[in-house]
């Protein structure tokens, strides 16, 4: 493989990864906004004496939070637990195991 085809491929992956990243940002970008409207309206039409503290006011934020954490540690946690080459390696390792199939 050239330099050249080995720039590439990794100009390509790295764009990849940036793309996940900013999907990501935008993801928890919408979810704090959207949730603080949440906060507002569920204060403002609170009874007189009434307590912020009630399920329906947090399901959202909960739900939606497990979903949160669960896009973030898709995007951030396999480099770190499976490595920066682990993609490179699978690939091999499958295309290896799949050669005598093409021939």
């Amino acid at each position: 493989m050239s330099t050249n085809q080995i720039y590439q491929k990794r100009l390509e992956h790295a764009k990849h990864r940036v793309k996940k990243i900013k999907g990501f940002y935008t993801h928890l970008l919408i979810f704090i906004t959207i949730n603080l409207f949440f906060v507002f309206l569920n204060i403002e039409n609170l009874e007189p004496g009434e307590s912020y503290f009630q399920i329906h006011n947090f399901l959202t934020l909960s739900l939606w939070g497990i979903g949160i954490i669960i896009h973030g540690l898709t995007v951030f946690l396999p480099s770190f637990i499976l490595g920066s080459d682990w993609e490179e390696r699978k690939i091999k390792k499958i295309m290896e195991k799949d050669k005598s199939a093409w021939e």
